[in-house]
């Protein structure tokens, strides 16, 4: 069942979304090179401790740290650990937090240092894709819209979609109702549904270099 949410719904979850994003932003700034990613992780967790709420992916499913860090090829869901990052990486970095029983969710793919100019297309056509997709997250729109304008725009200029992941409705659990893909489903219109006000998802193009 796909969940709408209130008013009083929307605004926990626009406070958690805040938060998320202004310890995403702590970290993205601590990135340089020699940095581990268990660094990046404790930086994480000492913010989350700081504002007083709770890791979202920390627990979930036995995920072991606060934050999800995938360096270059690795797609989503890297473990944090020893590794260095090195001038011309790319991280992608993926974080929640649970704010009054509401979960937020973000992520962001940043380089170390200088990074090639495929890279630097790369990170500014994903970014371009999210606010085309979220321009069509509207009332009204079926999901494929969102689904449609990722995807076209990711191709058009010369990248492909990762389809073995996708985005997903947010509220009171992680992961809810409903599957937000990053291109338009062979499946048919049982999978395209109508949006509706108050349904909450969390829009996440993930764009490879290469085919997928």
């Amino acid at each position: 069942m796909i969940s709408r949410k209130s008013k009083f719904e929307i605004a926990r979850m626009r406070k958690a979304g805040e938060i998320t994003g202004r310890i995403l932003s702590r970290v993205v700034l601590a990135i340089k090179p020699g940095i581990t990613t268990k660094e990046l992780d404790d930086l994480a967790e000492a913010a989350v401790q700081e504002f007083g709420v709770k890791p979202a992916f920390k627990g979930y499913q036995g995920f072991p740290a606060s934050i999800c860090i995938s360096v270059n090829n690795q797609v989503v869901h890297g473990i944090p650990g020893p590794r260095r990052l090195e001038t011309g990486d790319l991280v992608g970095l993926d974080f929640g937090v649970v704010y009054e029983g509401y979960y937020g969710d973000a992520a962001i793919t940043v380089g170390v240092g200088e990074i090639t100019l495929k890279h630097q297309k790369l990170l500014k056509i994903t970014r371009e894709s999210l606010w085309q997709g979220l321009a069509e997250a509207r009332a009204g729109n079926r999901l494929s819209a969102i689904s449609r304008a990722i995807q076209n725009h990711v191709e058009e200029n010369g990248f492909s979609v990762v389809r073995d992941f996708v985005g997903h409705g947010i509220g009171q659990s992680m992961h809810e109702e409903l599957q937000v893909p990053n291109f338009v489903s062979p499946l048919g219109r049982g999978y395209d549904p109508i949006l509706k006000p108050g349904m909450t998802l969390a829009v996440e193009p993930m764009v490879n270099a290469g085919n997928c």
